[in-house]
């Protein structure tokens, strides 16, 4: 009886083999598709956030109409620009000269830079990147244009390796720095203060020290550069400009899950406008980048802010 079945058995066998070897042979033509679809993805993110996001520089739009401003004062129109890292693989000295052309397109009456003009001051902290001196920077940064003036606060990256570098070069360019001082700008249609405070991260913001260089009730724009200092809470200014975060960079969306290691600020001071107990304030993404070349999901950007009483309309 047994030889009755044995081909039956032997053919059962050779086709479980068979089948064995076509389901093995199956999971390594996956497995292998996989892994090249997986290199090809990374590949092709990578492509992307080192060469194509960092260079697509958008214009971020702000409208901020604010009790704090006089009615009887016109509306405002600011631009912000920040952490240029000149350096950096993306942004060269020549790039900079058209990022400065495009601010100036934008026609402001005043322009305010919150920092990190460096990428490098004696430190490796962005992969390719190479040291550009403040002198350089600062003679392209010094073809800015508005009519009511420029005016800086220094950021980390400015200050690591020559704490007064990037300072002396922005003012011989004619920029005015604010560390912990305030700025008193008039003409035949306003009359403001702006008040920029030192870093967070590497110095001591000091507003009490800069609100006594403050003479009068005219309204404050308010910069520094690492949105930290805004959970000192000071109620005075109209709104408070910043930048440092890079809006997250790489992947913001993951970072939110955790503290942010370049900043005291909670993450919801990331990026964009904020409003909090009454108080206003605008994280920038910037334009450079730190540590690694790249960006995905925090497009670099430049700012306009109206800045208007709630009786005046915007346009």
């Amino acid at each position: 009886m047994n030889n009755i079945f044995a081909p039956a058995r032997k053919t059962a066998a050779r086709g479980s083999i068979i089948l064995r070897a076509r389901m093995k042979s199956g999971i390594r033509k996956f497995l292998k598709r996989a892994s090249l679809t997986a290199a090809f993805s990374v590949a092709a993110v990578g492509s992307y956030s080192y060469a194509i996001e960092p260079n697509n520089l958008k214009t971020a739009a702000y409208d901020i109409q604010s009790p704090k401003w006089p009615q009887e004062m016109p509306p405002l129109n600011v631009a912000m620009a920040a952490d240029f890292h000149v350096g950096a693989p993306n942004v060269t000295v020549s790039k900079l000269e058209k990022i400065v052309q495009r601010i100036n397109d934008l026609k402001p009456d005043i322009i305010v830079l919150p920092g990190d003009f460096l990428t490098m001051t004696g430190h490796d902290v962005v992969i390719g990147g190479k040291y550009v001196p403040p002198d350089e920077v600062a003679a392209v940064l010094k073809n800015l244009k508005a009519p009511l003036g420029v005016y800086a606060v220094l950021g980390n990256h400015d200050v690591y390796n020559d704490p007064n570098g990037m300072q002396r070069a922005l003012e011989n360019a004619g920029i005015r720095v604010l560390e912990n001082d305030a700025a008193h700008v008039q003409s035949a249609d306003y009359n403001f203060w702006v008040a920029g405070l030192a870093d967070d991260t590497s110095r001591k913001p000091d507003w009490k020290k800069t609100s006594e260089k403050i003479t009068d009730n005219a309204p404050v724009i308010l910069i520094m550069h690492d949105p930290g200092a805004f959970m000192d809470k000071n109620e005075r200014p109209v709104v408070s400009l910043a930048a440092h975060t890079h809006g997250g960079q790489f992947l913001p969306f993951l970072v939110k899950f955790f503290d942010n290691p370049v900043t005291r600020a909670p993450n919801k001071y990331m990026y964009g406008h904020i409003t909090e107990d009454g108080r206003e304030l605008i994280v920038t993404s910037g334009i450079g980048t730190s540590v690694v070349p790249l960006r995905l999901g925090a497009r670099p950007e430049i700012v306009k802010i109206k800045i208007h009483s709630p009786g005046k309309p915007s346009a």
